[in-house]
């Protein structure tokens, strides 16, 4: 069997390995960054748990309408954004040992961020709010209510579930195809490859049974905290790698 060496990465030709330095380095920053993010993120959540009910959603960004989008996943939003660059930059560095598995990967990722970015609630219900909060008439509350009601029973049971699954899976397969080349190393196939499984089993985990809820919660967290390894690890690997072109 074939091992890996240390010039996997790396394109074959000089120019080639000029052309894309600025994206190995864009990659390494944003993966920095997005570790700083997800910490961030469980500390909204630890300071503002988010609100049971679409009316205290509401009621929410008539008091604060930073927390309030903060609460709807903003630091995601901006997270999943950074992540374009971070795989872009893995898929050059990958494919050539782990082609398939970097293909499909890659692309499981942009499918499931688009139908998160394209489905967050955040802004319309930002708008709702307003709506809800400058109207005297109790129709129009009672109907920006139900607007924001129907986009949080889409979102968080259709949306929210499906793209998250999709990119945990792409975490993982990613994970797999690190385990090929040296320039990333084993701590961060393995943190990848164990972020995207907890992320699925917790799922699977919340909705199969509501005994299995309090496991899936846990496995939500470990799932955070090993993708904040991974983004770390494999910021510092993409920044080695644009050195060495």
């Amino acid at each position: 069997m074939r091992q890996p060496s240390d010039t996997d990465a790396l394109p074959n030709d000089a120019p080639a390995a000029d052309r894309w330095a600025a994206l190995y380095r864009a990659g390494a920053i944003a993966a920095l960054l997005i570790a700083v993010l997800l910490v961030a993120e469980v500390a909204v959540y630890a300071a503002w748990p988010r609100p049971e009910s679409a009316r205290e959603h509401l009621e929410l960004f008539q008091r604060d309408r930073l927390i309030g989008l903060l609460t709807l996943d903003l630091l995601g939003i901006v997270a999943y954004v950074l992540f374009v660059p971070v795989m872009l930059a893995l898929y050059l560095a990958l494919h050539r040992q782990a082609e398939g598995t970097m293909l499909i990967g890659t692309s499981l990722f942009f499918v499931g961020v688009s139908v998160f970015l394209a489905t967050n609630t955040a802004l319309p219900v930002l708008a709702l709010s307003a709506r809800y909060g400058a109207s005297a008439v109790e129709a129009d509350r009672v109907a920006a209510l139900g607007a924001a009601e129907a986009m949080f029973a889409i979102f968080n049971e259709t949306a929210f579930l499906t793209s998250y699954v999709l990119v945990s899976a792409a975490w993982a397969m990613v994970g797999g195809g690190m385990l090929r080349s040296r320039r990333f190393g084993r701590p961060a196939a393995y943190a990848g490859i164990l972020a995207g499984l907890a992320g699925i089993v917790a799922v699977v985990f919340e909705h199969a049974s509501a005994d299995l809820v309090a496991v899936a919660i846990p496995m939500y967290f470990a799932a955070i905290v090993l993708l904040i390894g991974w983004v770390s690890l494999t910021g510092r690997a993409l920044w080695r790698v644009r050195l060495t072109l």
